[in-house]
């Protein structure tokens, strides 16, 4: 950050044009549950301001000239074994898609898994669908981060909200509270 607190041009040769702030200082751009965990993790992470209509991951990463390899995407899934759901995140990077139906289900130990439907999602996580992040989910849901998620230097990842994300250094993905890092992505074919 500048002086004048405008880009830090280091920041910006990563990740796009975006104006990155301390995201403790700025509540108003994070979901209510995202500022109390970064508050009681002392989280150090930044947010930047975007327009709510480009906060799905091509329009973003396109607007902003973020690369996809360092936008991270949450999806949150719902796992079934008889009368128990068993909710859970998945964090992929954008040019990754995460094997649902194998890789996540066997490691929950769930026999039906599916994508969360949006209204549930949004319930249960306090966070606006297409900004869920995996910070401050609520206690004891497994945040699935793939491997190749904490790899680079920084990733862009949902506030909670759609008017804003959040950067933080990959590695930090794999220290929030009940995450675990594997190989979640299911190998693309010719073409896909």
């Amino acid at each position: 950050m500048t002086s004048r607190g405008r880009y830090d041009l280091a920041l910006m040769q990563i990740v796009g044009t975006l104006d990155w702030l301390p995201a403790a200082e700025h509540p108003e751009l994070l979901a209510p549950p995202v500022v109390a965990a970064i508050a009681a993790s002392s989280l150090d992470c930044r947010v930047a301001p975007i327009d709510p209509e480009l906060a799905d991951t091509a329009a973003f990463c396109a607007a902003y000239a973020v690369p996809l390899d360092v936008s991270a995407n949450c999806v949150v899934v719902a796992g079934r074994r008889g009368e128990t759901t068993t909710m859970a995140a998945c964090m992929v990077l954008a040019t990754d898609r995460a094997d649902v139906n194998k890789t996540v289900r066997k490691h929950l130990d769930v026999r039906k898994i599916s994508f969360a439907t949006m209204d549930d999602a949004v319930a249960r996580t306090g966070m606006e669908y297409g900004g869920i992040t995996p910070i401050g989910l609520p206690d004891g849901w497994p945040i699935l981060v793939d491997e190749a998620t904490v790899q680079p230097e920084w990733v862009v990842i949902g506030s909670g909200i759609r008017g804003s994300k959040i950067l933080l250094p990959g590695p930090v993905l794999a220290t929030l509270p009940s995450a675990e890092v594997l190989a979640l992505t299911q190998a693309r074919g010719p073409g896909s």
